[in-house]
């Protein structure tokens, strides 16, 4: 038996959570996932794109974790959690999957501009490896909490 390598990049999404859905997960229960409706619209948004981890007879392949991600608040800040100058620590969920290296950047740029849609943070961490070249307009959210223009 053979083993075919793809080149791949990875797509890992950081998701604030509630004490209650951390608990849930770190005690292994799947349910928690659909429970949160934040992670359930994380999930229901990255399976609306064929091309997050496609495996060939595997679909939707992702990875996840949970725990801390802690922040300060600077001037000029709307933070959805705490205030300005305040240190934060929010449990969070790591949500991570992998994408065909040659995927063409309008569809990589599509997948990251809905992810930024639907996160409740006013600057989410997206990690994306690999070149990326987006238009523009990605960028942190305005005031509103919907994506600038």
């Amino acid at each position: 038996m053979s083993v075919q390598l793809n080149t791949v990049r990875k797509l890992r999404v950081h998701w604030p959570i509630s004490t209650e859905t951390f608990a849930g997960i770190a005690a292994g229960e799947v349910a928690a996932l659909q429970q949160d409706p934040g992670l359930a619209a994380l999930l229901h948004t990255v399976e609306q794109f064929r091309e997050l981890g496609d495996f060939g007879n595997y679909k939707h392949v992702f990875e996840s974790g949970v725990g801390l991600e802690g922040f300060t608040c600077g001037e000029g800040a709307v933070p959805t959690l705490g205030t300005v100058g305040e240190h934060m620590v929010s449990p969070t969920f790591v949500f991570t999957t992998y994408f065909d290296a040659a995927l063409e950047d309008h569809v990589v740029e599509q997948f990251i501009k809905e992810l930024v849609d639907i996160h409740p943070w006013e600057l989410p961490v997206i990690e994306v490896t690999g070149p990326v070249s987006v238009a523009g307009g990605l960028g942190a959210k305005d005031r509103s909490g919907a994506a600038a223009s």
